[in-house]
């Protein structure tokens, strides 16, 4: 899950696996799998970029855990 920032200033924490879109409309929206739309303060390649980090994170854990 990674954490991203509402327009008012508010952090939530999103499943990225759920994550459809990443629209810059100027403004980043993500659109989730539900039809839902969040308007962020990130830019779509920070929003990339967290994606990334996370997954690397779940799989250097797994890779640990596993050997």
């Amino acid at each position: 899950m990674i954490n991203v920032t509402k327009l008012n200033g508010t952090q939530i924490t999103v499943n990225e696996d759920y994550i459809e879109t990443v629209e810059e409309t100027p403004d980043t929206v993500l659109t989730m799998s539900t039809g839902r739309k969040i308007i962020i303060k990130e830019s779509r390649q920070e929003v990339i970029n967290l994606v990334k980090s996370y997954r690397k994170d779940i799989f250097a854990f797994n890779s640990k855990t596993e050997g």
